[in-house]
């Protein structure tokens, strides 16, 4: 008896839908994938999954199209079964996905993390969170520094940022400023590889996580997984280590798929405690308790560093904050924020009046980002529209609250000074303690 064939559109925004389709959908003859779908991300809809990536199942390779579409697509091409794939979302906001593609005919699924995560011949330790913005970066450099020290080789593999052409992204192997030129890198991709480079450690990305694990398993004694949004890993970890945000209590249960985030974590560590009311992170300790019990909880700080604080004191600043914690991280503020309070800014100039190109749009999909500029880099355009806003936005200072060194990449022609932070223990257990319990 032949089986049936279902038809396949995969809901996605250019990172885990390629993973899902590598790994659950290309080889599983049950099904054939028509097309994917694209959202959060600009300008990632009206290009192909290409032939060389996708196999011989799809010699013309799998189109992208708008999320507007999904509709019209299932009714088009007779689809079975929609696969919701991308992160950060509001649980409501996946049933309202679902509710659109059941009426439309077809039937709605979650592909289970357990069937996406890779198995590894070398220890994985996994970095990822209940939001994005809650930490994530910081607490992968730590994580590093603490299991280099214990003399272990460390490579990182990051979540994928495929947004260029996906057939030259394949595999990609960052060790120099150099190679992030080499690939043509978005701001995105800068702000997630280059603090790792500065740490003199190799990180890899892409599109084929596979391929990208067995190259970097020849180099390191550890995986560190460096989470996307509040994405699940694409990697089994032998430690699971969860973010979670004490400025958002119960956000911990209310997105997808950083709830199962929190209800697979081996460790959730509360992040910004030095920022955050004792209600809060009670609320979020509570939380984990009883959602997770049996997860170790470790509280933590995320240290504001400033170049020079008295430059800030008194000043009119343009605070530009990291572009997915204020977008669909929905995080009404950043580390920028906190240090021009901390050190005495007497105005925090909206740059909405002068917002150039592309970013007008980004302000009307995310209205609540108000007083604050984000660093959207996604393309060449997008970052010349960046710092056309920066330079026409009156201020005295503009404050720069990115993982990246903008002055590097951008004109900027007023003063400004750059805010980082860094991962600090916030008391016991400390994250070396956790560490070097499991893999000393």
């Amino acid at each position: 008896m032949n089986m049936r064939v279902e038809k396949v559109i995969i809901m996605g925004a250019a990172g885990r839908d390629f993973h899902n389709f590598n790994v659950y959908f290309k080889g599983n003859e049950r099904y054939i994938v028509v097309a994917f779908t694209a959202t959060q991300i600009p300008d990632i809809e009206g290009r192909l999954y290409p032939a060389e990536l996708a196999g011989s199942r799809y010699p013309q390779g799998i189109p992208i199209h708008s999320a507007e579409k999904i509709g019209k697509l299932i009714e088009s091409n007779k689809v079975d079964l929609v696969a919701f794939s991308y992160s950060d979302v509001p649980h409501t906001e996946v049933m309202h996905k679902a509710s659109m593609v059941t009426a439309a005919g077809a039937d709605f699924i979650i592909v289970g993390a357990n069937y996406t995560m890779l198995k590894s011949t070398k220890q994985v330790v996994s970095v990822c969170a209940v939001r994005t913005g809650c930490g994530k970066s910081q607490t992968s450099r730590k994580v590093v520094e603490i299991l280099k020290s214990m003399g272990k080789s460390v490579v990182v593999v990051r979540h994928p940022m495929p947004y260029g052409d996906l057939t030259s992204q394949v595999v990609q192997r960052f060790s120099s400023y150099e190679d992030m030129e080499k690939h043509h890198c978005t701001l995105e991709e800068r702000e997630e590889y280059e603090p790792h480079i500065h740490m003199g450690v190799v990180a890899y990305a892409g599109v084929d996580y596979e391929k990208i694990l067995r190259q970097a398993e020849t180099e390191a004694d550890v995986i560190v997984w460096d989470g996307g949004n509040n994405d699940t890993p694409f990697y089994k970890p032998d430690l699971h280590i969860v973010l979670l945000d004490p400025h958002r209590p119960g956000h911990e249960t209310a997105y997808h798929p950083g709830e199962t985030n929190l209800l697979m974590a081996d460790v959730a560590v509360i992040n910004k405690v030095d920022s955050a009311t004792p209600e809060n992170i009670e609320s979020v300790r509570k939380a984990i308790q009883t959602h997770n019990p049996t997860a170790r909880i470790v509280l933590a700080d995320s240290e504001l560093l400033t170049d020079d604080p008295k430059l800030i004191k008194g000043k009119r600043v343009l605070v530009v904050e990291d572009g997915p914690t204020l977008t669909h991280g929905n995080m009404p503020y950043g580390a920028g924020v906190i240090a021009a309070k901390r050190h005495g800014a007497i105005e925090l100039v909206d740059p909405r009046p002068f917002l150039q190109g592309s970013l007008k749009e980004t302000f009307k999909t995310y209205p609540g980002i108000g007083r604050l500029l984000p660093a959207m880099g996604y393309g060449e355009q997008q970052i010349k529209d960046l710092e056309a806003t920066i330079n026409t936005t009156p201020c005295d200072l503009v404050l720069v609250a990115t993982p990246v060194d903008l002055s590097r990449l951008l004109n900027i022609e007023h003063p400004h000074a750059r805010i980082r932070y860094e991962y600090r223990d916030h008391g016991t257990p400390t994250l070396e303690e956790i560490l070097k319990d499991k893999f000393a």
